[in-house]
């Protein structure tokens, strides 16, 4: 449309340019304008009726205005190739404006759905020409815009060197515009609004990837975690079954008469009003079988001790304070022994092979037995854990070293020791992960009952 005006108006402009003939009146000069023909060229020459007119006054000027008005034509046709160009140029903005409004719609579509269902939907190639990884999208998405930024540059100095009025000077040079301001600014609007959509799928496409790798790492660490565990747990069922047929089925050995050869509970006793303790245990030492067990808290090293010193008879020690018991097991047999006590009247009972030898009262009354210790095997302790005499040594073998809260009943007793019952210890357990051994003591495979029936 606007081509078509420029070409009429320089028709005109020619046509009375080239019309133009002085009068000789006395008044003065006057321009006279004529009309030409349709689709004739504009030119002068032409009468009032548009009939070329022959005349030599006119030559140079006619040369000189027809020139001009071929470079006119000239440039309107340049201009409108070059608006043809930028019409074609804001389509393929529009289509591009188009598809990124359309990717955020489905973005936001399926945020809407959910964690689940935006992971599914992030393999899908929202914008048609970006790459499935975010990495890449990104990488993409900053050249795309290089690419029509440059492009806006280009039309910019494009519309700086365009040709875009038909003011003529007077060495026949058309003077330069710039861009029409209307045009400028829909460019801008539309790169402005292009660039905003996919600053937004930037941002959203590095905080899936961040939600991603951070998901990532915590499955993998909980996956990692899992795996120790197990691990773990196979090493110590591995070095169970490699030795013993099941965790309670050894024995700990301890063959010579030292204060550095032990085995130590790892567990710790809670606060008692009452226990029971029972152990198979072998010794033919003499004077005296030592101490099987000992147990020490802060403040109190002997809070309970089973000992059998020199030629005195075999003592229960609670709070340090001393029962003797009728037991003999210095035969080099196994015997499997049981000692209960309550701290009601300081109850004790004492049994050897299933049946009670002895009872007694009155041994640390009302006394609750403290927690937080250590018990150890084959060694009476001086100090908490520590600074054994190697005459209180125990010396021989111990196995199935269990530990209850109270009292048990004496058909209970029966059952252990006749080997109809297994009852491990509800405090103290005796299973191979419980045991430590120290010093050159050892643990090895033991199943009691048929080597107490083999003994036999």
């Amino acid at each position: 449309m606007f081509v078509g005006l420029h070409a009429g108006m320089l028709v005109v402009v020619a046509a009375l340019l080239c019309s133009a003939v002085r009068s000789q009146e006395a008044t003065g000069g006057r321009f006279v304008c004529n009309a030409i023909p349709p689709g004739a060229e504009p030119g002068c020459g032409y009468g009032p009726t548009g009939n070329r007119v022959q005349s030599s006054s006119i030559g140079p000027v006619e040369d000189e205005l027809r020139n001009t008005i071929l470079q006119l034509r000239e440039t309107i046709l340049q201009q409108k190739e070059t608006i043809v160009s930028q019409q074609g140029t804001i389509k393929e903005l529009n289509s591009k404006l188009a598809r990124c409004e359309a990717a955020a719609d489905e973005t936001a579509h399926a945020k809407s759905r959910g964690q689940g269902s935006r992971r599914k939907e992030y393999g899908k190639n929202t914008m048609g020409d970006l790459p499935r990884d975010p990495g890449e999208t990104i990488d993409q998405l900053g050249k795309t815009m290089q690419s029509l930024k440059g492009r806006l540059e280009n039309l910019e100095q494009q519309s700086l060197r365009l040709p875009g009025s038909t003011n003529v000077s007077a060495g026949g040079v058309s003077a330069l515009t710039p861009l029409p301001p209307e045009l400028r600014e829909l460019l801008r609007q539309r790169l402005g609004a292009l660039e905003t959509q996919l600053l937004r799928k930037v941002a959203e496409l590095e905080e899936e990837k961040s939600q991603l790798y951070n998901e990532t790492a915590a499955h993998r660490q909980r996956t990692e975690s899992a795996l120790n565990s197990l691990m773990e747990r196979i090493t110590e069922l591995e070095k169970s079954n490699n030795a013993f047929k099941s965790p309670e089925d050894f024995k700990v050995s301890l063959p010579l008469r030292t204060n550095y050869l032990y085995g130590r509970i790892k567990k710790s006793l809670p606060e008692m009003y009452a226990f029971t303790v029972c152990m198979w245990l072998k010794s033919s030492a003499s004077p005296g079988i030592g101490t099987p067990f000992s147990y020490g808290v802060p403040g109190q090293a002997n809070e309970i001790v089973l000992i059998e010193w020199g030629n005195n008879p075999i003592e229960l020690l609670v709070n340090d304070k001393v029962a003797q018991l009728p037991l003999a097991v210095s035969d080099g047999r196994w015997h499997h022994i049981c000692i209960t006590w309550t701290t009601r009247d300081g109850f004790w009972e004492a049994y050897q092979d299933g049946e009670r030898l002895g009872t007694g009262d009155n041994l640390a009354p009302w006394h609750p037995i403290k927690p937080g210790g250590v018990i150890i095997l084959g060694q009476e302790q001086d100090i908490v854990g520590g600074r054994f005499d190697a005459t209180q040594a125990f010396v021989g073998e111990l196995s199935q070293f269990n530990m209850w809260d109270r009292v048990l009943r004496p058909v209970d007793i029966v059952g252990l020791a006749n080997c109809s019952a297994y009852m491990p210890g509800n405090v103290v357990p005796w299973i191979d992960a419980n045991v430590e051994v120290f010093g050159g003591a050892t643990k090895a495979a033991l199943e009691i009952c048929e080597d107490r029936a083999f003994d036999s």
